[in-house]
């Protein structure tokens, strides 16, 4: 491993627009249980599928029914 490195030529990371974020959230258990299920048929990690599907909510523009 060098002492120093020279990132005088370095550029801005093109990538950080697909970071994510890690947060909080609360859900109910029935969600939790019903995501981890559906991960396991998929082999996906469940928070995975959770984002997953608010991004579809987003692209599709769904908004929150009130009952």
């Amino acid at each position: 491993m060098r002492d120093e490195y020279d990132f005088s030529e370095s550029r801005p990371n093109p990538y950080v627009h697909t970071e994510k974020r890690p947060v909080t959230i609360r859900l109910d258990v029935p969600v939790i249980e019903y995501f981890k299920a559906m991960a396991a048929e998929t082999g996906m990690p469940y928070q995975s599928l959770i984002n997953l599907y608010l991004n579809q909510c987003m692209a599709e523009g769904k908004r929150v029914a009130f009952a």
